[in-house]
């Protein structure tokens, strides 16, 4: 019993850490108009929250092993329900900012440590059970946090998305100081690697930064941009260059010589891009286009999530069995193409009837590419290069969450203005059905009360509207398509994996 106890408070944790990654995205405009920012400001309670879980998550294993994982994991545990609480009491925002900065690096540890301590409450050849359990929490979080957080929002008050996770952040501490107990093997740190900290956390924030603002300031017209991005390039080339150097790295990154960690990470960042992106994407596409609300928004989602489930459990039980992770990860990515392709044909007309399948698709999909991608990291490396390289293979997904929604932004901005430009020239002012449409919109505002000319000025703002909507829905097929094209640029990539003969491949945890 206080194993099962044990293994449903660290992945609620989890989950509860998960959920922080996107809880946020439909509150912004109620936060800018409560604290008097600007949304561009108040979109920094995203990035900061962002910047801190991929500065903190690639270390972890290496605090654990300085600290005690027992003692770091409760303090993470402390530290993110503390600034949580701060979250929600904040006066200004960049109070609010600097407490999500701390919310995320107690997170980093609420990810990856509880993933460990699942792992071990399974022997061996149930491995596989307790990374499909694990699992269901990379897809519950980002799934309803926004639904959660749009709730919330419209029936109570914004910080009530932070103060949440108060009573969540208390019971997992009071049981982990009941029955959590050190682990197992605690490996033997040598003189800390300050060097190597403090290029990882200013490369990866500056990475982080331009990858969330970038769309935001037009790239590189910021002389800002420009700036982090060639730090970032310094900092992250020197701390490969060190990391491989010093005798003891916070970040071993000599275990990237695996093949098959190599080719996981870079597949992982991929089912980074889709998971992140496709959750971003789907929401606000259906509340802005389609009119959904938050919570039929989320009712969408909920078959897929559920359906994910048994994926995942699917999934741990054929590597049980000894069907190929190479196998199952081409079936996954498959799904997820054709997710992508029937979401591109979509237009202004589609109903939820016309999403439940292809984000049922989409959810299982990704459901078994999770865990034959974590088998297949971990495929080759020796035990005690295991926590590195999951940790390495999580921060990867963190990455290209990063990456795809940024890039998706930059994307969608393009493409609209190209299909704007587009529908606008072939709207010719002779065209019978544009005078015929113009004339009905100036009667409907005729009829209304306004005089001539005023109601052929709202005629022609209806006109660019229905353009813009168009143009916007055309965009996001278009973004759906680039998701899609990614994932067959990444398939090939698994055809340089390699197995060991006559060696079962061992089941790992996607977050270690």
């Amino acid at each position: 019993m206080r194993r099962k106890i044990l293994i449903i408070t660290v992945i609620a944790a989890a989950v509860m850490e998960l959920i922080d990654t996107s809880i946020v995205n439909v509150a912004l405009s109620y936060m800018s108009g409560n604290l008097g920012s600007t949304l561009e400001d108040t979109s920094w309670v995203i990035t900061a929250y962002a910047i801190a879980n991929v500065i903190i998550i690639p270390i972890t294993s290496f605090l654990a092993a300085k600290l005690g994982r027992r003692n770091y994991y409760i303090g993470s545990v402390i530290l993110f329900t503390l600034f949580s609480f701060l979250c929600g009491q904040a006066t200004n925002i960049w109070m609010l900012v600097a407490c999500r900065f701390m919310q995320g690096m107690g997170g980093g540890a609420l990810l990856s440590v509880s993933a460990a301590i699942v792992y071990e409450q399974f022997p061996r050849e149930k491995q596989n059970i307790a990374s499909a359990l694990f699992g269901v929490g990379i897809f519950v979080g980002p799934t309803i946090g926004p639904t959660l957080g749009g709730y919330i929002t419209e029936h109570y008050s914004w910080p009530w998305i932070f103060y949440i996770n108060i009573p969540i952040g208390l019971m997992v501490v009071v049981i982990c100081l009941s029955i959590l107990g050190e682990a197992p093997i605690r490996p033997v740190i040598g003189k800390i690697d300050w060097t190597g900290i403090l290029l990882l956390a200013i490369g990866i924030a500056s990475l982080q930064i331009v990858l969330e603002r970038g769309q935001t300031d037009d790239w590189f017209s910021a002389n800002y941009i420009v700036v982090l991005t060639v730090v970032a390039a310094f900092c992250l080339s020197f701390f490969v260059a060190w990391e491989l150097r010093v005798q003891h790295p916070v970040v071993n990154l000599r275990v990237m010589k695996s093949r098959n960690l190599s080719v996981a990470a870079l597949l992982t960042f991929v089912s980074g891009i889709g998971l992140y992106s496709s959750v971003y994407l789907t929401p606000v596409y259906a509340q802005r286009l389609l009119n959904f609300t938050p919570t039929g928004t989320g009712l969408l989602l909920l078959p897929g999530a559920i359906l994910a489930i048994g994926g995942l459990l699917m999934s741990a039980r054929l590597l049980q069995r000894g069907l190929s992770p190479v196998i199952m990860i081409s079936a996954g990515m498959f799904l997820f193409m054709l997710f992508t392709w029937q979401m591109s044909r979509l237009d202004l007309d589609a109903g939820a009837d016309n999403m439940y399948i292809p984000l049922i698709f989409r959810a299982i999909g990704l459901a078994i590419v999770t865990v034959p991608l974590s088998t297949l990291a971990v495929s080759s490396l020796a035990a005690k290069d295991i926590p590195q390289g999951t940790a390495l293979n999580n921060m990867m997904r963190q990455l290209g969450g990063s990456f795809g929604i940024a890039t998706v932004n930059t994307y969608l901005a393009h493409r609209n203005a190209v299909h704007r430009t587009d529908l606008v020239s072939h709207l010719g002012a002779g065209d019978p059905g544009v005078v015929q449409r113009l004339a009905g919109y100036t009667q409907f505002f005729t009829d209304k009360g306004a005089t001539g000319f005023e109601a052929q000025r709202q005629a022609l703002g209806l006109l660019e509207a229905g353009v813009l909507r168009q143009s916007n829905a055309l965009s996001y097929g278009d973004a759906y398509l680039l998701l899609g094209i990614v994932f067959v640029i990444g398939l090939p990539f698994l055809l340089l994996t390699s197995r060991q003969k006559g060696k079962k491949p061992a089941i790992a945890l996607a977050d270690h």
